[in-house]
């Protein structure tokens, strides 16, 4: 078991990411234009903790995460991750790097290889890393498969013969056979029925206790960040709104865009059924032509001149929020 790190020190730190698409067209595939799915993002992740990054589809979570563990290139800014540049990481640190650094992917159907058993799906990361002897590799196989909640005589079946919660610890197991620091599940349970939705943030709960893992938990919902996550950052149209532990942002939501996505989410109260409601209206704007000013304001019922001309700066408090006008 690994010795909890100091907590005190970010274990992963994201400056000004940038991640453009670009839009080509014509014959010689010119260059007119970029989606700007990440445009210049800041957060910090301590060792330990679960920073849930929340919003609705298209907003550029998942491209975030993909950045950080450089599935993606970033096109601007750095990522530092244990105290090193990613970017400059280069042979046998970034192997390493990336031993410390996974991911669970969102789909449990299609991250994995249907033309390959179990068993081997598992062996392969630790076979490509060398971490353990080739004699020990099934042994470790066999011990991953106990840890979350399946057995070693499942190392022979294919993909297509497990349900798809099996299919998520599987994603799970194989993120977590190289003993990582961090990883970043990718809205890892918004694909499964409710019910196992529950035994899978149960077993994540789990497994970051018994293995001191700091997670980035991605969702497009607050429902299940509010059970899993330490602080939650909400993002709208590629930018970071509002910044702040869990309790916070559901006691006291600051920015228009949280309150709405909280107003979305069903509060099991019946005396609160008749609260007043803040609906979005309109589409999510095009990220390859956002709106100039606060990228919110063409849906915000609070929205004044200044916010159409000025985009707000996300503040460096302890509750953080990109707006003109905060909710109080």
């Amino acid at each position: 078991m690994r010795k909890p790190p100091d907590k005190q020190t970010p274990l992963l730190v994201v400056e000004k990411l940038k991640k453009y698409y670009p839009i080509k067209k014509g014959i010689i595939s010119r260059t007119v234009g970029h989606v700007k799915a990440v445009d210049g993002i800041d957060f910090h992740i301590y060792p330990g903790e679960t920073l849930a990054l929340v919003g609705e589809s298209g907003c550029g979570k998942s491209t975030t995460g993909r950045a950080i563990v450089h599935l993606e290139p970033p096109t601007e800014g750095r990522v530092i991750f244990a105290g090193q540049d990613m970017a400059a990481l280069q042979g046998a640190e970034l192997r390493k790097a990336r031993t410390d650094l996974q991911i669970i992917f969102q789909d449990p159907y299609s991250s994995l290889n249907p033309r390959k058993r179990i068993g081997d799906l598992l062996a392969e990361p630790l076979l490509a890393h060398k971490l353990v002897p080739k004699s020990e590799v099934s042994q470790k196989v066999d011990e991953i498969l106990e840890i979350v909640g399946l057995t070693k005589y499942h190392k022979s079946r294919y993909p297509h013969e497990f349900s798809g919660g099996q299919r998520q610890r599987i994603g799970i197991a194989r993120a977590l056979i190289l003993q990582p620091k961090l990883i970043v599940c990718d809205e890892p349970v918004s694909a499964l029925d409710v019910s196992i939705q529950a035994q899978v943030l149960n077993l994540l709960k789990d497994l970051q206790k018994e293995f001191q893992l700091t997670y980035l938990f991605i969702a497009h919902g607050l429902g299940a960040v509010k059970y899993i996550s330490d602080r939650i950052a909400i993002m709208y149209l590629g930018k970071i709104v509002e910044l702040a532990q869990t309790q916070e942002i559901f006691k006291s939501p600051r920015h228009p865009y949280t309150q709405a996505l909280l107003h979305a989410y069903p509060i099991p109260n019946p005396h609160l059924r008749n609260r007043e409601r803040i609906v979005m209206e309109g589409d999510v704007p095009n990220p390859a032509n956002p709106p100039k000013g606060c990228r919110f304001h063409t849906r915000c019922p609070f929205a004044k001149e200044i916010c159409r001309e000025q985009a707000p700066d996300l503040t460096k408090t302890a509750h953080a929020v990109a707006c003109h006008f905060p909710l109080v």
